[in-house]
């Protein structure tokens, strides 16, 4: 069989494995690429090789395996460029010192008690060739390492990211991460240099002078990408691309003739990109499903070949292994632990930091695999340091489980959100015409002063159409749909923050750039005349069923100020909110409010005036210190709520505040007979509310 059909076998082998392995433990609540890793062991002599040998070598003959180690080494070039650009130095910013302190503890912990036990491995575990001191410092600085990718994803899984354990875990590992590669890297220089490769001194000349140029000449020359890729209108063209990938390989080249590495060329040039997000998060998108899907699990699977769990054979290998597990244990988990509560974390909150910062995964594998191309360590503890890997990875979901429960974090993110309410409103703007009627709204509904409003402009595309990326045409259709909303911003000293991009799914869009921004209202406006398109359908309706925040839907009658509104009022959360935001909207413009509430009938048709008998409604609405001259409580009791709101609607009001309810024909449905006639029928500005609440949908 030729190389070529043997690749093509290994290659499927290996993605099938490796899928199914990951889909599994991603259902046990550990991350996917735990199961890849586990799958590569799997695929290797600890497994198939011990229980199907013949099989094993018919898959992977021995001399086929230098075909897979350069798909390998490609990928590992292409991740570690990845990590490089996913590098976020605005995780540093705020954390202050105790994050620095606490990374290099867990730097120093794990690399003092590798050293240690160095002593006592080198003489049974270290390749024969190899100095006590590059096996002692290599040993070290694989201890050190904290997995940045996996625990950003267990972070971003359990909603983490925004608490304080989350911003200071998150932060510690991006230090620890640079801190450990730079450490590794000296120390590659170190065995290179004693192998008969460049000398140290020439290699660290080298590297100052690599490290000086990439900052000086090479960032500079990246950021002309950048504004290429802008005049492209954010598209990441092939150009674009092909020339960042050859920066990328010439780094890496740079690095391995230096005699440091090709992996830490590959990351600088990462590292050194420009800290755009569309620019990088373009980049990341080509190239991570290709090197997540492909080229990992072919490295996972290498491992697996190179690891032999039948080489720790014996109580006194076993032995070796347990030290190693425990003083990396103790030394990262142990050392993040006393660092953070020193750092005033409370115990709970070190503790889970601790556990986080322990994970060592994928980013393990890539030092070992260095460590042993360049002979540093012998098969043997190599396969250790591979399950030792694993261990730290695999314990860290439970541990932390069993020390931060699901409701103490659901407990700590609810004190986060309600301590994070924002002042933010989205207004998706269709038509250039609505933006200053639906800005005089967002300033009524919040005063000025603490106003923040994010105006959305999206471009539909269709689905399978590329958009019309005209350069001319964007800017044009950009500046027309912000201009006359811009213009009264300015007017009224309201800021105001534009977005816009092309979109196949508006609804999903407005839902995920709300959330993004953290805002608490998203205003919609309705430009269509009524009768010809219900209001509460398409993209409204789906805005309304998904969003995370409360949806006013604004339809503008009038542009005079607002001095009479009306809240029709029965039960349920949406009309509870309607009263509440009356209330903001009466006291910021200096209005009255008059609440209509209809009860069952007595006598039908007859109308109250009331100043005591609905103190519950008034409390519902949050208005008990709302001056008693500009609110009016207006009793009715009839047996058609929806007719009685329209007839009162049609009185002298010039706003009317209303919740989402079939009670007032307004429930989201296209067939019913009853369905909008408040907003056809009423003269004045209708706003209708659909108050969020979590886990429910309209």
């Amino acid at each position: 069989m030729s190389f070529l059909l043997k690749l093509i076998i290994q290659i499927a082998v290996i993605i099938i494995v490796s899928r199914v392995i990951g889909i599994l433990f991603r259902k046990i609540h550990q991350p996917q690429v735990v199961g890849e890793m586990v799958a590569g062991i799997v695929l290797g002599p600890s497994l198939l090789g011990w229980l199907a040998p013949n099989v094993f070598v018919f898959i992977f003959p021995p001399e086929s395996l230098k075909y897979l180690n350069v798909l390998s080494e490609i990928g590992l070039l292409l991740f570690m460029f990845i990590i490089g650009l996913e590098l976020d130095p605005n995780l540093l910013k705020g954390r202050g010192r105790s994050a620095v302190i606490i990374a290099q503890v867990s730097i120093i912990a794990p690399f003092i008690l590798g050293v240690l036990i160095s002593l006592y491995l080198y003489p049974y575990l270290s390749s024969k060739s190899v100095s006590f001191t590059a096996f002692a410092l290599f040993v070290g600085a694989s201890m050190s390492i904290t997995a940045f990718p996996v625990l950003a994803r267990i972070l971003s899984e359990k909603n983490l990211v925004k608490t304080k354990i989350g911003a200071v875990t998150i932060a510690c590992a991006a230090i620890n991460d640079v801190t450990a590669w730079s450490i590794l890297a000296f120390v590659v220089t170190i065995v290179r240099a004693g192998s008969g490769g460049i000398p140290f001194w020439l290699t660290l000349l080298g590297a100052v002078a690599f490290i000086l140029l990439m900052i000086f000449i090479i960032r500079p020359l990246v950021a002309k990408l950048e504004i290429y890729y802008a005049n492209k209108g954010n598209v990441l063209t092939n150009d674009i691309l092909g020339a960042v990938l050859l920066l990328m390989l010439v780094s890496a080249w740079t690095t391995e003739w230096l005699g440091i590495h090709a992996l830490f060329g590959a990351f600088f040039m990462g590292a050194i990109m420009p800290r755009n997000k569309y620019f990088l998060n373009s980049i990341i998108e080509k190239l991570s499903d290709i090197t997540l899907v492909l080229f990992l699990p072919i490295f996972f699977a290498l491992t697996g070949l190179n690891t032999s769990i039948g080489l720790i054979n014996g109580t006194g290998m076993w032995l070796f292994f347990g030290l190693i597990l425990s003083a990396a244990v103790i030394g990262k988990m142990g050392g993040s632990t006393l660092a953070a509560r020193i750092s005033s974390l409370h115990w709970r909150e070190a503790a889970g930091l601790g556990i986080l910062m322990n994970t060592r995964g994928l980013m393990e594998l890539v030092i070992l695999s260095i460590g042993l191309e360049l002979g540093v360590i012998s098969h043997t503890l190599f396969a250790m340091m591979v399950m030792m890997a694993l261990a730290t990875t695999f314990m860290t979901t439970p541990f932390f489980e069993w020390v931060y429960p699901e409701r103490l974090l659901r407990k700590e993110q609810e004190e986060i959100e309600k301590g994070n309410q924002k002042s933010g409103i989205l207004i998706p703007v269709s038509f250039p015409s609505s933006g200053p009627g639906m800005l005089k709204m967002a300033s009524s509904i919040i005063s000025n002063r603490d106003l923040k409003v994010y105006a959305l402009h999206l471009i539909k595309t269709n689905e399978l159409s590329l958009p019309n990326l005209d350069e001319t045409n964007v800017k044009q259709d950009y500046i027309e749909a912000f201009q006359p909303l811009m213009k009264y911003a300015n007017e009224n000293s309201i800021t105001v923050s534009p977005i816009s991009f092309h979109t196949r799914n508006a609804a999903e869009d407005i839902n995920n750039i709300a959330s993004l921004k953290g805002v608490n209202i998203i205003l919609m406006g309705w430009h269509k005349p009524i009768l010809s398109e219900s209001i509460l359908s398409g993209t409204v309706n789906e805005v309304m069923r998904y969003a995370k925040a409360d949806v006013c839907v604004y339809l503008e009658r009038q542009f005079n100020p607002y001095k009479n509104i009306l809240v029709p009022f029965r039960e349920g959360v949406h009309d509870k909110g309607a009263l509440v935001l009356a209330h903001q909207i009466a006291e910021n413009i200096d209005a009255n409010v008059t609440v209509l509430h209809i009860v069952k009938p007595k006598d039908t048709g007859t109308e109250k005036n009331s100043s005591n008998a609905d103190e519950d409604i008034i409390r519902a609405g949050g208005i008990e210190d709302f001056p008693e001259e500009r609110i009016k409580l207006l009793v009715v009791e009839s047996d058609s709520p929806l007719d009685t709101a329209v007839k009162i609607a049609s009185r002298n009001y010039d706003l009317v505040v209303v919740g989402l309810s079939e009670t007032w024909g307004l429930e989201p449905s296209l067939f019913s007979k009853r369905h909008e006639r408040l907003a056809r029928e009423c003269p004045a500005s209708l706003l209708i509310l659909r108050k969020y609440v979590a886990h429910q949908t309209v």
